[in-house]
């Protein structure tokens, strides 16, 4: 019996020691387990609702500073054209009709001034805006540059408005959360959000107007043409542009002019009058688009340099054909428009540091924007620009004299003029610029000229345009 006793009485202190013990460790298991070491080689990221990124966003401020400075532009044009098939039979230009556009805005100082998108406002014979507190007021043009798709307008209110200052659209990085704002039924503004999706995106590579644009997934209609993109501080960093739309409707893409880009052409057209370009003076590729070619190139991204201009600033610098620009400045360029959204927002005397490839060398070199005029000549009368031939050039016109036509306008393009060796005007033979501005002198008195140009095959061609 006391043997029994004692083995019962050992029992119950074990399983009292095991019960304290198991207590002690579960108590202490959670902030035991904060302060060890991960076990598992691959990290496992726990997700907690209430702590996720879009819930630590604060919309609100961003909305609040921005939408009493988005307004509602109403375009009113006047067209004349065949009203009924009456007017078809008997040649009349039909009765004078109102066409009404409308598209946003954004107020960018407090007297009045409003930036908008040039297709906005493009041959308005007259311009109404109307603000967020609904008051409507007539605006005048100020300006436009139809290249970036930049117009700025101006009202005169009788009270200091609600304005965005410009944000810098270069600091704006991939992922980050933005905003859409704009007015476009005239029903006060609108917001939607979502997250730069890519930057320096050209939406026609081919159309030669060389795009930098910001692509966001915020919802973008249209009629918010001309509104504003603005980070979560409220900061302008694009006007809303275009969308890309088989139905004409948002489809998950919208693409904006950056800030850099639009702030410097609303100061030239402020300052100037018209819109200064500093530009490189070269021709170039994607070393992206080349990487399937047969040359053989280490580098994957950046510009190849194909051609420099004659007396361009990239010609003084010292910059070659079969160098690879990396770097404008701070900026990484992967792509043709990384380098020409950059650009975009210099002006001619403006100094840039390009970091280049050369022999698969590094260099850095300084180098002066300078204003195409310095080396391109635009014949305004028949709409095409000409520049001083490249040693690419001189090799495929087998050494003739002349200059190279580059830069038409749409209807020379279509005739294929681009690339073409120009080598007389009228009666006289052109050899360099400078023959061209003194033959184009002359010819202004005539009311008609004819140019002689080598094509593609050596034969020469002319063309005879009147007035």
């Amino acid at each position: 019996m006391k043997k029994f006793l004692s083995l019962l009485l050992v029992s119950m202190l074990g399983g009292a020691l095991t019960l304290g013990i198991y207590k002690l460790a579960f108590e202490k298991e959670i902030p035991l387990l904060e302060n060890q070491p991960a076990q598992s080689k691959f990290v496992t990221a726990s997700y907690n609702p209430a702590s996720s990124v879009a819930d630590d966003v604060d919309f609100t401020i961003a909305a609040d500073k921005t939408i009493h400075a988005v307004v509602h532009v109403k375009n009113m044009t006047i067209s004349r054209g065949p009203s009924s098939i009456m007017d078809y039979f008997y040649g009349s230009g039909g009765q004078p009709r109102a066409q009404i556009g409308t598209g946003s805005g954004v107020i960018i100082s407090p007297d009045g001034y409003i930036v908008t998108n040039n297709h906005v406002i493009a041959n308005a014979t007259e311009l109404q805006v109307t603000l967020n507190n609904n008051r409507t007021y007539r605006a005048e043009l100020v300006g436009t540059d139809p290249e970036t798709d930049i117009a700025l307008i101006k009202i005169d209110a009788d009270e200091d408005l609600p304005y965005l200052a410009f944000g810098d659209s270069d600091n704006s990085k991939i992922g980050e959360w933005v905003l859409a704002v704009g007015n476009p039924f005239n029903l006060t503004s609108t917001v939607t959000a979502g997250i730069i999706s890519a930057k320096a995106r050209d939406l026609n590579e081919m159309d030669g107007k060389f795009q930098s644009f910001i692509q966001t997934d915020a919802a973008v209609n249209p009629g918010n043409s001309g509104g504003a993109l603005v980070n979560t501080n409220g900061d302008l960093i694009g006007i809303n542009t275009a969308i890309t739309s088989q139905t004409g409707s948002y489809i998950g893409y919208s693409f904006a002019v950056p800030s850099n880009i639009a702030k410097k052409v609303v100061d030239d057209i402020m300052e100037f009058g018209n819109v200064q370009m500093g530009t490189l003076g070269i021709k170039g590729q994607d070393l992206g688009v080349l990487s399937n070619s047969e040359e053989d190139y280490n580098e994957s991204q950046g510009i190849l340099i194909a051609e420099v201009f004659k007396k361009s600033g990239a010609d003084k610098a010292g910059l070659k054909p079969g160098d690879i620009i990396k770097k404008v400045d701070h900026i990484q360029i992967n792509k043709f428009s990384d380098l020409t959204g950059y650009l975009r927002s210099k002006r001619p005397n403006d100094n840039v540091q390009l970091t280049i490839l050369r022999d698969n060398n590094t260099m850095e070199l300084p180098v002066t924007l300078l204003d195409n005029s310095s080396y391109v000549y635009t014949i305004d009368e028949i709409g095409i620009s000409v520049q001083e031939q490249t040693k690419t050039d001189k090799d495929r016109f087998d050494g003739q004299n002349g200059v190279v036509i580059y830069g038409s306008n749409e209807y020379n393009r279509r005739l294929g003029l681009d690339g073409k060796l120009l080598i007389g005007i009228n009666d006289d033979k052109i050899k360099n610029v400078d023959d061209v501005k003194k033959a184009v002198a002359k010819a202004k008195s005539y009311g008609m000229m004819s140019i002689v140009y080598i094509n593609e095959y050596g034969e020469r061609e002319r063309l005879v345009f009147r007035e």
